[in-house]
């Protein structure tokens, strides 16, 4: 008997929890640190450099299970649309390696371990988590109605700011507004980068991005937002009277941010570059999160 062919034999399907994995983008963990990293930026600045540990778990797993939950809404409005895009046809409810059902059985229990670690936290940082829930539902809808979905996803970004902030301190500030808005322009500046590759998909489909909205002009757009955040950041840190170490990661972003916003105006930059800078965001936030805290402490 002639065994069949490899070209003939089934792919084996991933199994469910492998598949559950790449749901909550477990598998990617850049995507879920460039969410914490605002969140501890905020409680270090709060406590000033001295956030309690009990604290700084619960806002870690917040963001964990938060993030878990974007992921997840993302994919459940998306999953007939990412089908048609290159960068995403092979997520799991778009590749049908999941049913509908696992995805909201999977989001509830996201969404009740976020409720659950909210119970930890003071009133206002409590209903201010409640608040940026619609965020997080709604979110993956702006793309089909709003010209900039990316300021949206900022937004919501925004709330990693507020809530530990007001979890220290009871309250919110001019502090913590010029640190939220900075965060939303960072946010808003590595997302449309983000957003570059998959311009062509999203034409064709008729999906909004500020990549698609800006055009030719997103290098210009990514860098006005980079250096608006740099200009926020050390008004904060004026503001904060931080030492030297912040001032150094503050020094070490602009250059970072400066390469970057021009190696995207160069003509037809290769397809590797956006990827990379989205993880050099990631590192250059750990790395201003460490001048924070020595910033603070010295």
């Amino acid at each position: 008997m002639v065994n069949p062919s490899p070209q003939s034999q089934p792919s084996p399907q991933p199994s469910t929890l492998a598949a559950i994995i790449r749901l909550l983008r477990w598998d990617k963990p850049t995507g879920r640190l460039i969410l914490m990293i605002p969140a501890l930026w905020s409680v270090v600045l709060a406590a000033d450099g001295q956030p309690p540990l009990p604290l700084v778990g619960v806002i870690m797993l917040g963001t964990l299970a938060t993030s878990a939950a974007g992921c997840v809404v993302n994919d459940l409005w998306d999953r007939n649309i990412d089908p048609h895009v290159a960068r995403t046809r092979t997520r799991p409810l778009a590749a049908r390696d999941l049913s509908v059902q696992v995805g909201l059985g999977v989001l509830v229990v996201a969404l009740f371990c976020a409720y659950g670690l909210s119970l930890y936290l003071n009133p206002l940082s409590f209903w201010l988590c409640v608040l940026a829930v619609p965020f997080i539902l709604f979110y993956p809808l702006a793309k089909r109605v709003f010209p900039v979905p990316q300021l949206v996803l900022s937004l919501a970004w925004g709330f990693a700011v507020l809530i530990p902030w007001a979890a220290v301190t009871n309250g919110l500030d001019l502090s913590v507004g010029i640190l939220w808005l900075a965060v939303v322009l960072w946010t808003l500046g590595f997302d449309s980068v983000y957003a570059i590759p998959d311009r062509d998909d999203d034409r064709r489909l008729g999906i909004n991005s500020a990549a698609l909205f800006f055009g030719d002009y997103t290098p210009q757009f990514v860098g006005f937002c980079f250096v608006g955040t740099w200009l926020l950041l050390a008004g904060l840190g004026m503001r904060l009277a931080l030492a030297l170490p912040y001032w150094m990661g503050l020094a070490a972003a602009l250059l970072v941010w400066a390469r970057q916003a021009y190696l995207l105006s160069r003509y037809k930059p290769p397809i590797t570059l956006y990827g990379q800078i989205f993880k050099q965001n990631v590192q250059l936030g750990f790395g201003l999160l460490l001048g924070m805290i020595l910033g603070c402490l010295l």
